[in-house]
């Protein structure tokens, strides 16, 4: 009996996870080229021009594959797609991972 919970949980994850890459890979080209929430309120109060030219995270390694959601290197008609589908693999593996931590610290 665990073994077939265990299996449909499997299962659900997965149905999961290629449900979220779709909406990644479909719909994340369809999105608003309007500022985020973040970059509206610096506009609203007139501190975005106050912004570091070089801020430090830009000197992360992977701020150098990534840039404004897109993906350096890639054709533009796919690039925030590619975004998307990597930041949603990113997550469900963290996740997982987190997981799988707390599962095996229980036991």
């Amino acid at each position: 009996m665990k073994d077939r919970s265990k299996q449909n949980n499997w299962w659900f994850l997965g149905l999961g996870l290629i449900t979220s890459l779709a909406i990644a890979l479909f719909l994340a080209p369809l999105a608003s080229q309007d500022p985020d929430g973040l970059d509206r309120v610096a506009q609203d109060l007139e501190f975005a021009d106050k912004a570091l030219a070089e801020p430090p995270a830009s000197q992360l390694p992977f701020a150098q594959v990534f840039a404004e959601y897109n993906v350096r290197g890639v054709p533009e008609q796919i690039s925030t797609s590619t975004a998307g589908a990597i930041g949603t693999l990113l997550c469900f593996g963290l996740g997982l991972g987190l997981a799988k931590v707390i599962t095996l610290r229980r036991t």
